[in-house]
């Protein structure tokens, strides 16, 4: 099953994954931004959110 992953490393804090796709990218507590885990990641959705990534930071893994 393919999942998204967020090289954190990268991450700029933009938010544009979270307002894309809020069921799957979410800023945690610590003001990371977190991949939920899901049976089924809405692929147009995520790759919306991997277009529009300024940082370039989120892949698709597996």
């Amino acid at each position: 099953m393919k999942r998204p992953v967020v090289e954190l490393s990268e991450c700029i804090l933009c938010e544009v994954c979270t307002s894309v796709c809020p069921s799957v990218f979410t800023i945690n507590d610590a003001g990371f931004v977190e991949v939920a885990t899901l049976e089924n990641y809405p692929e147009n959705q995520v790759d919306e959110a991997i277009q529009n990534c300024p940082g370039d930071c989120i892949l698709w893994e597996g």
